[in-house]
Formats: structure tokens, C-alpha cells, sequence
């Protein structure tokens, strides 16, 4: 190496070495303010249920380690994963899963966030769980104004729960399958946008929701569906009354149709010395009624989220007629006793039941919940589903099931 060489290479490193102390000149602020915290909590369930004479038992355990860096009040990261045991079928399985992960930047009234992150429509049962992608919120004066983007299909497909197609049915119950692990791990790949508004004190009688959302098939299925959601709240003295509901549009390889979702709900908080509440709610998703083009079709939201405890019936097609009891016994433990009634809105709903009739019975289920500790949590829950309370299966024998769960922080 000649003398020249050997000067530009000590020009260079020096640029360096003045371009880092630049950086970190930078960052001194920043780091002055830095944070970190960390945990590990463990959530299993074991239960057991059957009908008649068949019964079964299941596990599943998660350990969840999560870590957060925070500099500031301008930026944090957020990331958790999770290792996860399930005993089904008399079989184990082992699922490694990437949890929320995601890092946020705050300015001013807006905030970005970006990576893997947690995300729920008005309603709770369109669009409701993990997604990658970024979404953008500001506040104003009239309200929080969101936007998202997100992809599915670097999901686990149990945890997003897309079932939309016969083809996401049969993918879904695939078996995870290491050997094959692209095909059995994933969640179907779908595109999901939204814009979305809340008003936690609209004219200062009202909490108010709305969101437009667009989900569209990267499968080659074709299917393709939008969303209109809404959702208000209003509490008066010891009551709070709840009103949503959800128009979508659905387009199928040439074909459209049009379905529709509701909610009624009210609560109240009795007077008495002891913390009790009465909650009840009657939720309608439309059945597939007609043929062609513009019928009604089943209502299909983006990710399902299962109707009861015992029956776990998933909504499309279903009417709901819910009165749920809780009471605080102590600071510690707490009851809840529900009563679910279902209702299918066309026969293909459960057609394995049978074609005649509407009525597929009540729901009778119980639990228990104690903390005596922040760092734990027990709760243990038991009912039964009655077919002879219906007119679709009345001779069926009822279901059951009882299940205990803990989650226990470790640090």
C-alpha cells in the first residue's frame, strides 16, 4: 500500500469516527430519557367437555416473554412472542408465534405505528386481533380520525381465525404439519383497510364509532368485501344503552350480494351494596336468503370470533339473545352466571342438525374468577348446551364443558 493509499483510508476513518460522535451527539437527548421494561407471563387452560357419553380433555399453555424500549414521550418498541403447547385429540403440538411487535412514534396529537399490532373495528367481531402493517391516528376536536393498511397472511392461522372460504375452512383445519410448514402455519393472505372515528363524548351524551373497511383476497378465491360499521353508546344514571350495526357488501367471481349485522344492548349497574350488573344483548347476522345476483348472503365478517362458551357457534347466520349476571363477592373474586339463546336465520346455518327449523336451543354457563394477587389470575367456568330448548334438534343430547384457567406474571 503506498503512501497516497494509506492517506485516503486515514481520511476515511476519520470521517467516520466524526460522523458517529455526530450521531451519538444526536441521540444524547434521547438516550437521557431512555426506558426499558420487560415480563414474562404463562396463560394455560385445561378443559373438558362432550355430549352424552363422549367426553374429551384439551390443554393449551402459552409462555409469553415481551420487552419494551421507550424514549421519551415520542417513541416506543413493543415486542412479544410467544411459545405455545396444545394437547388436542389425544396429540401435542408446539407453536412458535411472533406476537405484537411494533414500534410507535408520537408528535404532537398524531401517532404512526407500525409492525405487528392489535386492531378492532366498532363492533369487535368484523375486524378484531393481530395484524401487520401501520396505522396512523390523530385527535381533534371531533374526535380520533384513523387510517390503517394490513396483511394477513404471515399470521398464525388460529390466531387470526380467517374463515371466509370453504378453502380457508379446510386450510384452517389442517393439522400444523412441520414438514409442510408453509402450508399448514399460515393465515389465508388477505389485504385489510380502514379508516375509522371515535368520539368518547359526542354532544356530551354519546360514545361514538365508525369505520369503513375493505378486505381483499389474495388467495385466488375471489372474494372480496367491504364494510360499514358503527357503533354508539349512551349511560344514563345507572343504565348504558349500546346501538351498532354493519352493512357489507360482498363480491364473489362474478356474483354480489349484500349482508347485514346488528347490535342491541343494555346494561345496569343495580343499587345495592354488593357490585352487581345485568347485561343484555341481542346480536343479528344475516343467513343467506335468495339467489343471484344482489341477494342477501351470509354475513361474513374478516376474522370470526365464536358465539358462547359451550356451543362457540360462529356468527355467520346466527341471532343471539344474551342476559348475562355478574357480581363482585370481594375485592378478589367475582361471578358471572349467562343465558345464550341462538337462533339460526336460514337453514344451511348448522344444516348438519337438520333443515327444519329455526330455534337450536339456550346455553347455560358459569364462572368464577379469583385474583388475590396483581400477579395472578384463576377463574374456573362450567355449563351446558340444551338442543332440546330448540326445534332444530331437539333429541340431540346436550353439550357440555368445564375449563379452568391461570395466568400467572413471573416478573
Amino acid at each position: 500500500m503506498n503512501k497516497e493509499q494509506r492517506a485516503k483510508n486515514k481520511a476515511k476513518a476519520t470521517g467516520k469516527r466524526v460522523g458517529f460522535l455526530i450521531f451519538l451527539f444526536y441521540l444524547l437527548p434521547l438516550n437521557l430519557s431512555f426506558g426499558i421494561d420487560f415480563g414474562v407471563f404463562l396463560d394455560q387452560t385445561a378443559g373438558g367437555g362432550g355430549n352424552g357419553d363422549e367426553s374429551s380433555f384439551d390443554y393449551s399453555g402459552i409462555l409469553v416473554p415481551h420487552i419494551a424500549f421507550y424514549w421519551g414521550d415520542d417513541g416506543e418498541l413493543f415486542v412479544s412472542a410467544g411459545a405455545r403447547a396444545d394437547y388436542l385429540n389425544e396429540e401435542w403440538t408446539i407453536v412458535p408465534e411472533l406476537l405484537r411487535t411494533e414500534l410507535s412514534f408520537y408528535f404532537g396529537r398524531g401517532a404512526l405505528t407500525a409492525g405487528r399490532m392489535q386492531y378492532s373495528d366498532p363492533l369487535g367481531y368484523v375486524a378484531d386481533g393481530l395484524f401487520d402493517g401501520a396505522r396512523f391516528g390523530y385527535d381533534t376536536n371531533a374526535g380520533t380520525f384513523g387510517a390503517g393498511a394490513w396483511y394477513t397472511g404471515l399470521l398464525y392461522k388460529e390466531r387470526a381465525y380467517i374463515v371466509m372460504t370453504a378453502k380457508d375452512v379446510e386450510s384452517y383445519n389442517k393439522k400444523l404439519d412441520y414438514s409442510d410448514f408453509a402450508n399448514t402455519y399460515f393465515a389465508p393472505r388477505r389485504f385489510v383497510a380502514a379508516l375509522d372515528w371515535e368520539n368518547l363524548s359526542l354532544a356530551h351524551l354519546f360514545t361514538a364509532k365508525a369505520a369503513v373497511i375493505g378486505q381483499f383476497d389474495l388467495t385466488g378465491e375471489q372474494l372480496n368485501s367491504q364494510y360499514l360499521v358503527g357503533n354508539f353508546t349512551m349511560p344514563y344514571k345507572a343504565f348504558a344503552f349500546n346501538l351498532g350495526g354493519c352493512l357489507e357488501l360482498i363480491q364473489s367471481k362474478g356474483d354480489s350480494g349484500t349482508a347485514f349485522s346488528g347490535d342491541l344492548g343494555a346494561s345496569w349497574q343495580l343499587p345495592t351494596a354488593l357490585s352487581q350488573r345485568l347485561l343484555f344483548l341481542a346480536r343479528y347476522a344475516s343467513g343467506s336468503v335468495g339467489d343471484g345476483s344482489n341477494s342477501v348472503k351470509a354475513f361474513l365478517p374478516v376474522t370470526s370470533k365464536t358465539q358462547g362458551y359451550v356451543l362457540k357457534a360462529n356468527l355467520p347466520g346466527i341471532t343471539l339473545l344474551s342476559l348475562d349476571y355478574a357480581a363482585r363477592l370481594h375485592r378478589s373474586c367475582s361471578v358471572e352466571l349467562s343465558s345464550n339463546y341462538f337462533i339460526r336465520n336460514d337453514t344451511e346455518t348448522y344444516s348438519g342438525l337438520g333443515k327444519n327449523g329455526y330455534l337450536l336451543g339456550n346455553e347455560f354457563y358459569g364462572r368464577v374468577f379469583w385474583s388475590p394477587v396483581s400477579d395472578f389470575a384463576f377463574n374456573f367456568g362450567g355449563g351446558a348446551f340444551l338442543p332440546s330448548m330448540g326445534n332444530v334438534a331437539p333429541d340431540v343430547k346436550a353439550l357440555w364443558r368445564v375449563e379452568a384457567n391461570a395466568i400467572i406474571s413471573l416478573y
